[in-house]
């Protein structure tokens, strides 16, 4: 796997970039110049929003083009590449579907900022890791002043179990995606990192062979399906291990460094 077929990396960031404590490993910044020197596009995809993944890569935050909110806001130095947001009625009939379900704090996911009209502790410390703007307000059913990207629940006692077959019935209409054990993510149809990856194939003119992911959970499916070097991490949901073509070693064991630092130095490392 030389360096040189490699024209575009995308990786995505909690459970894979960033280890359990959602750190960057201090040796990635380093891998990273090494990668900019040969020209290489390099993609942080993330259900994040767009201002906490600027303060998450802010070292190399000029280099790094952000997919951020699962692909529906694509941004490089603060030029917007791609925006998909959903329609506000749409997102205010999500958030009265959120009332009947116990122990979920609905998102909405502006442009601007989040919104959230709930200051519980543990539901804020949670809100904190992922949204670096946010605004608590009275009534969610009222915010007007912003386009959505996409709405979220945090959901404390399991998205998958709890929240996740709530809407499983909008799966035809919307892009519902568990994108992490306490997490629920619906978006527009076509906003997906894999969407925003096809936007940046045909803007960078690189190949499905000319492109390398990461993922871990259920809203990179799409994305791993964009590139042949399509890494789930150790780490990942079982189902997403069936996708990807190789295997990585987990977040908490620097697994996408590792890769990247091979790929620098022309060592082969796509095993299963």
């Amino acid at each position: 796997m030389p360096a040189s077929d490699i024209r575009l990396i995308a990786t995505d960031m909690d459970g894979t970039l960033l280890n359990s404590k959602h750190e960057l490993n201090d040796s990635f910044v380093p891998v990273f110049k090494k990668i900019k020197e040969q020209g290489i596009v390099f993609v942080a995809a993330s259900g994040r929003q767009y201002y906490n993944l600027l303060k998450a890569l802010d070292e190399v935050k000029d280099e790094v083009i952000f997919a951020a909110e699962n692909g529906s806001y694509v941004v490089f130095r603060d030029e917007e590449i791609h925006v998909q947001p959903v329609e506000h009625e749409i997102v205010r009939d999500l958030i009265r579907i959120s009332k009947s379900i116990p122990h979920t704090f609905p998102i909405i996911c502006g442009k601007k900022k989040a919104y959230v009209q709930n200051s519980e502790p543990e539901f804020i410390s949670q809100l904190e890791l992922y949204f670096e703007r946010y605004e608590i307000v009275e009534d969610l059913l009222k915010v007007e002043d912003d386009q959505f990207l996409k709405f979220t629940l945090c959901d404390l006692t399991g998205s998958e179990a709890n929240s996740y077959p709530h809407y499983k019935h909008l799966e035809n209409s919307l892009k519902v995606k568990v994108s992490g054990p306490i997490w629920l993510d619906i978006s527009h149809p076509l906003a997906n990192k894999g969407v925003a990856m096809d936007v940046l194939q045909k803007k960078f003119g690189v190949t499905f062979e000319q492109t390398m992911v990461f993922g871990d959970y259920f809203n990179d499916l799409e994305m791993l399906q964009k590139g042949y070097y399509s890494y789930a991490m150790a780490n990942a949901h079982e189902d997403i291990k069936k996708i990807a073509r190789f295997i990585a070693k987990s977040n908490d064991e620097n697994g996408v460094v590792e890769v990247l630092s091979a790929l620098v130095n022309g060592v082969e490392v796509t095993q299963r």
